[in-house]
């Protein structure tokens, strides 16, 4: 069995790590971050809900893509962001502060670092990363933010600190190919069992809403921050698939007595 080259083992790190563009409002601006991918060895570009549905024809695009136009014609285009982060068990949100529910802050640098761990954890080997950056005008809205597990900032000058969409892009992709070349950072804590995807965590709020509802604990006429301070909780712990299923089997016994639950299935036989 041949040893895979360095060039080899970045290829197979780097196809699973995607850049998701939401609501872009520019064609220019997705055809350049598609440039910007390419150079650093990236090729998984998502857009979503972009203003303009023709971006991957549009000239602009086109033109600023330079070079990387295959990239521009494979990315894929979501409805929403929970859509463009199937199967990602690690997503960070590019964002320059940190949110009051919003999961925590950390330095763009550290963050690839933890992007490299996760790739690199053997019982891992399909996990996928996801680099998530806002519209041009307003950045990622809170809803969008409190989806991903951390808030990752670009240490620029607070003076000027405003990078231009495509430039913020560039920046990540490079950090992240450094720390994919770099030897390995130990972490211990994916060596059992990886984060549950994006999808499943979102599978499991939305069932523990409906438990916390059932119990009269939640009232969603005023929910005040209940939610938003859960997902935080959630992007905090990084639960497991096993982790989730307990959440979910807890919740289904809230908003239903075991007995009561074993009649249905009887009867759905």
């Amino acid at each position: 069995m041949s040893r895979l080259t360095p060039d080899s083992e970045f290829a197979q790190r780097a196809a699973r790590v995607r850049f998701v563009l939401v609501a872009p409002s520019h064609p220019g601006n997705v055809g350049a971050a598609a440039r910007a991918i390419k150079t650093m060895g990236f090729g998984r570009l998502a857009v979503v809900a972009p203003r303009e549905p023709g971006f991957k024809s549009h000239a602009e695009a086109v033109a600023f893509a330079a070079g990387a136009g295959d990239v521009l014609q494979r990315a894929t285009v979501h409805p929403d962001l929970v859509d463009a982060l199937r199967g990602v068990r690690f997503a960070l949100a590019m964002t320059g502060y940190s949110r009051q529910f919003g999961p925590r802050l950390v330095d763009l640098r550290d963050a690839a670092a933890e992007v490299r761990a996760l790739l690199d954890a053997g019982s891992v080997a399909a996990a996928e990363v996801a680099f998530v950056f806002g519209t041009e005008r307003s950045g990622l809205t809170n809803e969008d933010v409190e989806r991903c597990h951390v808030c990752c900032a670009i240490p620029a000058d607070p003076a000027h600190p405003s990078l231009n969409l495509a430039q913020a892009v560039q920046v990540a992709a490079y950090e992240c190919r450094l720390a994919l070349h770099t030897a390995a950072v130990p972490n211990d804590r994916f060596a059992a069992e990886p984060p549950a995807t994006v999808e499943a965590t979102e599978g499991m709020l939305a069932h523990l809403e409906r438990a916390l509802i059932a119990i009269g604990y939640h009232d969603p006429a005023e929910p005040k921050h209940l939610m938003a301070r859960l997902r935080r909780l959630f992007a905090r712990a990084r639960p497991t698939q096993s982790e989730i299923d307990i959440l979910r089997g807890v919740c289904a016994a809230i908003e239903a007595p075991k007995d009561e639950r074993r009649g249905r299935k009887r009867g759905a036989r």
